[in-house]
């Protein structure tokens, strides 16, 4: 079984407005590699299995979750001055779930109510890449390969994008939002990961960096009549066509950032734009999920995914140092991050499933890593120290807490899509190091099941630059069934 891909004078402050609100939801990922087929692993048929999901919502806990201080609380020890660190495993007590004997760690008390619409998994490893950093993490976790390689690899919303293709035709089968990519430290990193590589622009993400001003992002700038925008949406076109660096890219390249500004054109001409326009939500609804800019991203995820969104990234926001990033004052930081995403979280599970549309929909709580006091890394590994609090005993509170990157063992919380209800899988060792200690997920099954929800079989793969590109690394990810209702 093999497929062919189709390769199918105004003021200047507007212009520039304009190209960027149409840009905004085409953003191009520049490569020179073209895919010319899709193929199984080593040439041979494969089948795509039966979908349990349609649609795809992430919530990327951008800077290492310390999974012993969210869903996986180990033996806890209060704050004093004189703690030994080493005896720092959880900074917050446990707390009951609606699942009988689980528990998670206090500040969650939302999530923890909705518990039994999910599975956690508790023995997530990701691998010691020799320097554990965020951005090598998060290229990772999200393309499933090991920064750099000789292609660039697609996202894996822009593997949903090229091979189920939209749901809904006008909207853009890829958001990422709540994520700057300028000015926020390591930003070119993160742009490597968050497009679609060889696929190509109409396959990479729409970034809504503020879900507050998602809806100015789908509009013709200020009073543009209808005429005019058309008028602007040709010379755009034009534009691009005339373009000293077309000749940088591949013919399939160019003509998929000229399909990528149909798609735009076609969004910004339609009323289902209304779905990025969290305003129009009823009070009361907009109330649940306010006072945090994740809580936004996890409003409009909903109104996107029931638009017809295939798949959707919200994120805390990467910035070094911040978030979720712990080096210092790692307890009242976290306090403040379980206050930013516990409601949002719950009651987005708690809109799809009144909505009717939680079954169909896998929603995916995940980090790059965890954290601990004392391990970088994992036992025996050589990667160097990424703390800046060094310490043995306890003496402020902005030593409590957990500050170095930990890939032993991390959690992974997934809800809906044909996951099991009140389920919980693997287990990390209870004294450090809390190391996965039965039935370790690694990224590439991780991403294997992912996939699988989706319909999507592990050994999908292109032929790029005349040899094979899979979707799981080497074809070679295995779904977790036992994960699956």
């Amino acid at each position: 079984m093999r497929y062919e891909i189709d390769p199918t004078a105004p003021d200047g402050i507007a212009r520039r407005d304009f190209i960027k609100r149409l840009s905004a939801a085409s953003v191009a990922a520049l490569g020179c590699s073209s895919p010319r087929g899709l193929l199984g692993n080593e040439g041979l048929q494969f089948v795509h299995p039966p979908a349990t999901a349609d649609a795809c919502i992430l919530l990327w806990m951008g800077g290492g979750m310390a999974a012993p201080d969210t869903f996986d609380p180990k033996h806890y020890e209060p704050f004093r001055d004189g703690l030994a660190v080493k005896d720092m495993l959880s900074t917050f007590p446990a707390i009951p779930t609606a699942v009988s004997g689980v528990e998670i760690c206090q500040g969650l008390e939302n999530i923890a109510q909705v518990l039994d619409r999910g599975t956690l998994i508790r023995s997530a490893v990701q691998a010691d890449l020799g320097s554990i950093l965020h951005s090598r993490h998060q290229y990772h976790w999200h393309t499933g390969y090991v920064p750099p390689q000789t292609v660039a690899c697609p996202h894996l919303g822009s593997w949903m994008a090229k091979v189920l293709g939209p749901r809904n035709p006008v909207i853009p089968p890829f958001i990422n939002i709540g994520q700057r990519l300028e000015g926020v430290g390591e930003s070119e990193e993160l742009k490597a990961f968050t497009t679609a590589g060889f696929f190509g622009s109409e396959y990479g993400p729409m970034n809504l960096p503020f879900p507050e001003q998602a809806a100015a992002s789908v509009r013709p700038p200020g009073s543009m009549t209808q005429e005019r925008f058309v008028n602007r949406e040709r010379l755009f076109r034009r534009l691009i066509d005339q373009s000293p660096n077309r000749k940088y890219l591949s013919e399939y390249q160019q003509e998929s950032m000229l399909r990528s500004m149909d798609n735009a054109y076609r969004l910004l001409s339609s009323a289902d734009r209304q779905a990025f326009d969290i305003s129009l939500e009823p009070d009361e609804s907009r109330k649940q999920y306010e006072g945090s800019h994740f809580g936004r991203g996890c409003l409009l995820a909903r109104r996107l995914v029931e638009a017809g969104a295939r798949f959707v990234e919200v994120t805390t926001e990467y910035v070094p140092f911040l978030h979720w990033d712990t080096h210092a004052d790692g307890h009242q930081t976290v306090a403040r991050m379980h206050a930013e995403i516990d409601r949002p979280i719950s009651q987005l599970i708690l809109d799809l499933e009144s909505r009717g549309l939680l079954d169909r929909t896998l929603v995916i709580v995940a980090s790059e890593f965890s954290r601990d006091a004392l391990i970088e890394g994992v036992p025996g590994s050589t990667a160097t120290d990424q703390a800046t609090v060094r310490v043995e005993q306890v003496s402020e509170m902005k030593h409590y807490g957990l500050h170095r990157h930990f890939t032993g063992g991390s959690s992974v919380l997934l809800f809906g899509g044909g996951m099991k209800r009140g389920f919980v899988y693997g287990k990390t060792a209870d004294q450090r190091p809390l190391i996965a200690v039965e039935n370790p997920v690694s990224i590439t099954d991780l991403h294997a099941t992912i996939m699988t929800a989706m319909g999507i079989s592990p050994a999908t793969g292109f032929d790029i630059e005349g040899r094979p590109f899979y979707v799981t690394q080497d074809a070679k990810g295995q779904p977790v069934r036992e994960l699956f209702a």
